[in-house]
């Protein structure tokens, strides 16, 4: 029998089948010995045990199309990065380290601006123009109002997506509000042994509709970049490309150098300052863990 795994505790899993039953099951031995750990979101096949106990053992894994080390999941296909546009300021450092992060797994990224309702409309346009003009796609909401939540679902439908973003900018309450229901209260996965009770470190797909599925991932908002090397970064600026072609030197940083295309289109107009000045904080932070590595 054929599901994913829509949760997981320690070497327990939760396995959601095509039928939409849910059965907890362990993975069988030789995955171990094979150093493969099956994660949240890996679509496997299950010998059941007990039917009536809902209990199953993993018996395959299939191969994935994407994966994330830290948190671990697999087969992601859309990550939605969400800021607010006060309480918390939006913070567009950690944005661009996001869609850096997005860019470099090869994965579809998009931003929501949250609790629109605190902020002027010039100021969230002002954030909403820079990233549209790059080819993002950017929603605007207000969870509490439901404003912008149909638009959003809409962008979800036929994927397993992860949403990311700072605490307190409202990534609850939009899930709760795609939902409409507390669905964030109700991740406690409940494994034979109780552990896992803490619904802050469990990772779990939530479903909305078929073949399309949410991940609540706490903490994911401290993923780790540094498997990017600094001469590719810019790489992962998606704007930055067309322009690199026009650089000088090969090897260019696209920060000191003369003749840089990059730098030129910057003072053009052709490249947001606020992303420019983000890639350099990137690349330093990048070059000083390089530097550091040993």
């Amino acid at each position: 029998m054929r599901g994913i795994i829509v949760g997981n505790i320690s070497n327990q899993y939760l396995i959601q089948t095509q039928d939409k039953k849910v059965y907890e099951a362990v993975a069988r031995g030789k995955f171990k010995i094979n150093e493969i750990t099956p994660v949240v979101g890996d679509k496997v096949e299950i010998d059941i045990l007990d039917e009536n106990k809902n209990t199953a053992v993993i018996t395959k894994i299939f191969d994935r199309t994407k994966y994330i080390k830290r948190p671990k999941l697999a087969n992601l296909t859309k990550l939605v990065f969400v800021i607010s546009s006060r309480n918390p300021k939006p913070d567009l450092l950690m944005l661009d380290k996001q869609l850096v992060f997005a860019e470099f797994l090869g994965i579809d990224a998009i931003i929501v601006i949250n609790k629109t309702d605190l902020e002027k409309k010039e100021n969230i346009e002002a954030i909403k123009e820079i990233y549209e003009n790059i080819g993002y796609k950017v929603i605007t909401t207000n969870a509490k109002q439901r404003q912008g939540i149909d638009e959003l679902k809409n962008e979800l439908t036929n994927n397993i997506s992860a949403f990311s973003g700072n605490s307190g900018v409202g990534k609850s309450t939009l899930l709760n509000a795609i939902f409409e229901k507390d669905v964030t209260q109700e991740g406690q996965i409940s494994i034979k042994n109780k552990k896992g009770k803490n619904t802050t470190t469990a990772i779990r797909l939530y479903e909305i509709e078929e073949d399309t599925y949410i991940a609540d991932t706490p903490g994911f908002s401290v993923f780790d970049i540094y498997e990017i090397e600094t001469r590719d970064l810019y790489k992962y600026f998606r704007e930055f490309k067309v322009y690199e072609k026009s650089c000088e030197f090969v090897g260019c940083t696209h920060i000191k150098e003369k003749e840089c295309g990059i730098r030129k289109a910057l003072e053009e107009g052709n490249i947001s300052n606020s992303r420019y000045q983000n890639y350099i904080k990137i690349y330093e932070d990048l070059k000083d863990r390089e530097e550091h590595k040993w």
